[in-house]
Parts: C-alpha cells; structure tokens; sequence
C-alpha cells in the first residue's frame, strides 16, 4: 500500500468510527425529542401523554416501588440472619481469683475471639403480619396510583374541551371581526353615498373595536388555559401543543345511556376502602397474635485464642459452639393488649361506615352529574337550533339593509346575537361533554 492509499484509508477509517460514534447519540436524541412532545394531540393522545409525564402521578409509581422495597425487606426477617464478629483483647493486668484460700491470677494476657452466629425465626407476629398483607399492601398502593390516574383522566379531559372552547370562542370573535369590517365598510360607502348619516359607520367602528379587543382578551386567557393543560399533561412548555379535534364527532359523542345504575363496586374509592378494612382486619389479627410466644432458633461458632505472648496468640485455638432456641411471651403488660384489640375492633367498624358514607357519596354524585347532563343537554339541543336561527335572522336583516329596508341598528343588534347564539353553543357542547365525563366519573366507567 503506498503512502496516498495508506492516507486514504485511514481517513476513511476516522469517518466511520465518528459515524458509529455520533449516530446512535443523533438517533437517540431524536427518540427523546419525539417522546417529548406530540405529534397528534387528540385527547387520548394526551390522556396517555399525561398518565406518562405528570409528575404527580410518576410520584404515585415511585410509591409503588417504595412499597414493594419496604415489604421485601420485612419479608427478610423469614431468612436466617447470619451474623459475625471479632474482638482482640490484651489485659494490662490480669483478675484475681480467689481459690481455697490462695490467691492466683486468671486468664491470660492476650485474647481474641471470631464467631459465627445464625438466628431463624420460626414464629414472629411481625413478620407474620408482613407475610400475610403483603399482597393488599401492594394493591393498597396500586389503587391510589389507579385513582389518580382516573382523577388525572378527568382532569386532562375537562381541560382539553376547555381549551377547544377557547380556540372556537377566538375564531367566532375572529368571524365577528371580519362581518363588522364588511359592515364598516358598506355604512361608509352609503354614507359618502349620502344615503345614510354618519352614525352607522361610527356604530360599526365600535362593535368593530369591541370585537379586537374581546379578541386580545381571548387570546391572553387561551395562553393561561394552554399553560394549564400541559401542566396536567407534563409537556415541556418551551414547545407548542396543537389540538386535533372534530366538532362534529364530538356532537356524536355527548349522548350516554341514562338509564344506567350505580355499581359501587367500579368505584375506586370503595375499592381502595375496602382495602383498607382488610388492612385493619391483619391489625386486628397482629394484636390477637401478642397473646403467642416469640420463637426463633440460633447457633453460634466460636474460635478462641488465649497466649500470654502475643506473636504466640493464633497459634492454637480452642473452638466452643452451640445451638438453641429462644422463647418470649410477656406476661402481664397492663392490660394494654386487650386494649389494641379493641381498638382495632372499632377501626374496622369505622371502615364499614366510611365505606357506607362513601357510598352515600358516590350515589349524590351520580345524582347531581346526571341531572347536570340532562339539563347540559336540552340546553345543547336549544342553543343549536338558537344557532341556526340567528344564522338566518343575521343573513336575512344583512340583505335587507344593503337594500335599504332594514336600519344599521338592526344588522348591529343581528350581528350580536349572533355572535352570542356561536358562543353559547360551544359553551352548551363542553358543558354537556363535561358533565358527561362527571357521569362517567361517577359510575366508574373510567378505568385506565
């Protein structure tokens, strides 16, 4: 290989070493990025977004893992707990014995000990409480993650149609200004025409001017409503979020069965109770269990060292061992055990009635969502057909005063209500598609 193919190829050698080197990192700051953000922002897209990034509910996840480490690490007291130690002991003067009257030194100078030491509980209410409610202590922790993701669902939800609200509030305004500029412009043309006086045209500059500055209002409000969604959602506020929604399928989507019924058992709430009265069912049965002895075995393994010279000390060892068991039962503590008995008897009552005051809550909420969806809906149908109507009154008063029938008042007083029928309409559809979400809540159809 001569000297220029000898150059060559080593450059080229570089270039795909710096390939292999840059691209993974290029491809994985590109996964990042696209995990980040969202291409389609529909709103199961940002249910799922939110479940994922919210930091509260991330929170509620690490408490899981939290939950799972405190439980194994009780469950370890079940395995033999093997124990060592090591002492090395030198005694400046050595104890006097006294033996049949003569006096004589004991021991040695030098001393040292290793031991090797086992213990195994064969019976121990704690870690017979940790055994036996490890697995509802894991769904103890897994409902509260599941309510908040329900709550999360919810929430993310309400703001998501919130927000559609908003932007169709601004594009109606944005409508508006655009018929209030065409009727600026046709009161000026007729009155330099000299068919009409001067105070059409300054009619239509006010409504005109209302309309700009209902739109900057608007326009701040939709900042603080975007901000609040995606601080549901987790998103990075430095990037943009761009809804994808249809009006129309979501027309089709505000209708739900009413005749539908309370399970009590769908409610996380009850199922997170009833958990916890399992839980106080194991404290109950931990205080019973105080009235049992404490047993565990152990064995230990000595190796002794004993030299009055201490290069000499590891020259022999004595070895002594031994096993056994230990039992431990108080006796009479006061009469404080009957007392925790009892008391866990009267947390387990007041489980049973926080699960019936529960109930009693969840069939008001389902009352009061349901009438509020009923009463959303008939207003929904009314302000729609309110909507088409003033659609026409509008088009129909337009024309009639570009012919000279109808004052400028009365395009201005249309207008208007037009602009109010467009509005309440879209307040009447994230009403009704709320309060279904409030239904939906309340019979717990939610489940994520």
């Amino acid at each position: 290989m001569n000297y220029r193919n000898k150059k060559k190829f080593l450059l080229n050698k570089k270039i795909v070493t710096w390939l292999f080197l840059i691209l993974p990192n290029l491809v994985f700051a590109q996964s990042d990025k696209n995990d980040s953000t969202l291409q389609t922002a529909t709103l199961h897209n940002c249910i799922e977004y939110a479940i994922k990034h919210n930091p509260n509910l991330q929170n509620a996840k690490i408490n899981e893992d939290i939950t799972e480490t405190i439980i194994r690490s009780k469950l370890a007291a079940w395995y033999p707990q093997l124990n060592f130690s090591y002492n090395l002991q030198h005694n400046f003067q050595l104890p006097t014995l006294n033996f049949n009257g003569n006096l004589a030194h004991s021991g040695t100078y030098n001393t040292s000990g290793l031991n090797l030491g086992v213990t195994q509980n064969i019976f121990s209410r704690d870690v017979l409480l940790a055994s036996r409610s490890a697995s509802d202590v894991r769904l103890s922790a897994s409902q509260n993650t599941e309510n908040q993701k329900i709550n999360l669902a919810v929430a993310v939800s309400k703001a998501f149609y919130n927000l559609i609200l908003g932007v169709q509030q601004l594009r109606v305004i944005e409508q508006d200004i655009l018929r209030n500029a065409q009727s600026y412009k046709d009161a000026l043309y007729q009155y330099q025409s000299g068919i009409v006086d001067k105070t059409d045209y300054e009619q239509a500059m006010i409504a005109l001017n209302n309309s700009k500055a209902q739109k900057v209002s608007t326009e701040q409000s939709l900042k603080a409503e975007y901000a609040s969604l995606q601080e549901l959602m987790g998103y990075p506020l430095s990037q943009k979020i761009e809804l994808v929604y249809d009006t129309t399928q979501m027309e089709k989507e505000i209708y739900i069965d009413t005749l539908q019924t309370v399970n009590y058992a769908n409610r996380i709430e009850i199922q997170q109770l009833q958990t916890q009265k399992k839980l106080q069912a194991y404290n109950l049965q931990y205080y019973k269990w105080s009235f049992l002895p404490n047993v565990s075995a152990f064995g230990n393994y000595n190796f002794n060292y004993l030299n009055d010279q201490f290069s000499k000390l590891y020259n022999a060892h004595y070895p002594s061992s031994y096993i056994g068991i230990t039992l431990s039962l108080p006796i009479f503590e006061g009469g404080a055990r009957l007392q925790q008995i009892k008391e866990a008897q009267f947390e387990i009552t007041q489980a049973d009635n926080n699960i019936k005051s529960q109930q009693n809550s969840i069939n008001t909420q389902y009352q009061t969502a349901m009438g509020a969806y009923k009463s959303n809906l008939y207003n929904f149908s009314t302000l729609k057909e309110n909507l088409s109507l003033t659609s026409d009154v509008y088009n129909i008063i337009q024309l009639q005063y570009r012919a000279g029938v109808k004052a400028f008042l009365d395009v201005i007083n249309a207008e208007s209500d037009l602009r109010t029928a467009q509005i309440n309409y879209y307040n009447a559809l994230y009403q009704v598609l709320s309060s279904k979400i409030d239904v939906e809540q309340a019979l717990g159809n939610i489940k994520y």
